[in-house]
């Protein structure tokens, strides 16, 4: 229910901005000469580019959260086909739509010195009625955090119950059902890469890392198309869809390391390594200190929580 309200109200705030630039637009009061001067004194450089595209791409991230809860999906065969048939070309048009709004209504000069380019925008076109664009955003950014908290946890919560994470994330509120530590992990990790870093950066890193997953997923689909070619495959796409995919992610992870190296990019990559000895350590191997079993037990009895299948080892 909550998702759906401030998916509605986020639908809603974006069309008011798509026909206020549409009336600037007819009145002819707009800063059309915008869209020919669009790239003016902008960059070229491969690096620049693409850490440009890690600003613009995280407006539209979120396309995947859906494949995280397809165990919560009603017939997950036709209604996550569905899901992204309509949702992502729809987000696309709407946003590419608001930023034509933007490009009418500010100058250049405006839209760069601006901390928050929809404000701006409401204050010059809905005078008064200003105040419904911070609404709108803080309902847009809260519904986008639960979507992603909601999701993100989920992936914690089957990666703990394959045996890839600590048995704890696997269990599950005894009576709401939820999987609460994952949750709570989940927000965690959350306040420790928002407390450091501006927002810029987190986007910036958290958008290299993410394209090495996808690049690595895409990889690995393709793979299996051509080694094992008689799998059950439930979702077929054009193979062509994932080539262009692992290009892109090749691109937006190499061109920002070759034009502009920077030692966090190093950091990331060890924190990947990182997870080399942990697996085979947790679970190749198995090891499970007393520690870590004791504090688990106690852990389960503070959450009141309870695995969600019966323990076989």
């Amino acid at each position: 229910m909550l998702t759906n309200v401030c998916a509605v109200a986020k639908v809603f705030s974006l069309l008011v901005i798509v026909g206020g630039g549409a009336v600037v637009l007819a009145q002819g009061h707009g800063y059309t000469e915008a869209f020919l001067f669009a790239f003016h004194n902008t960059t070229q450089q491969p690096g620049r580019i693409g850490m440009a595209f890690y600003q613009g791409l995280w407006s539209f991230d979120g396309w995947n959260n859906v494949n995280y809860v397809m165990e919560e999906l009603k017939n997950p065969k036709q209604n996550l086909v569905w899901a992204l048939l309509i949702a992502i070309p729809l987000v696309t048009s709407l946003y590419l739509l608001v930023n034509m709004s933007y490009l009418l209504v500010l100058s250049s000069s405006e839209i760069l010195s601006s901390n928050a380019v929809a404000v701006s925008w409401g204050n010059q076109v809905l005078g008064a009625w200003a105040w419904l664009v911070p609404l709108a955003v803080t309902l847009s950014t809260f519904g986008s955090v639960n979507g992603i908290f909601f999701g993100g946890s989920r992936v914690c919560y089957v990666a703990a119950r394959e045996g890839h994470m600590p048995q704890l994330l696997s269990m599950v509120h005894v009576h709401r059902l939820t999987p609460t530590p994952a949750l709570m992990f989940t927000a965690a990790v959350a306040l420790v890469l928002v407390i450091p870093g501006s927002f810029s950066t987190i986007v910036n890193f958290l958008s290299f890392l993410g394209w090495i997953t996808y690049g690595t997923t895409i990889g690995c689909l393709l793979y299996l198309r051509i080694k094992n070619k008689n799998l059950p495959r439930p979702y077929k796409v054009p193979t062509i869809i994932p080539v262009i995919m692992l290009l892109a992610s090749f691109y937006l992870v190499l061109a920002p390391i070759i034009e502009h190296p920077q030692t966090e990019f190093l950091y990331i990559f060890l924190f990947l390594l990182s997870g080399i000895p942990v697996y085979f350590l947790l679970v190749y191997f198995r090891c499970q200190p007393k520690w870590l079993q004791m504090a688990t037990l106690y852990l389960q009895l503070l959450l009141e929580v309870a695995p969600t299948v019966k323990n076989v080892d």
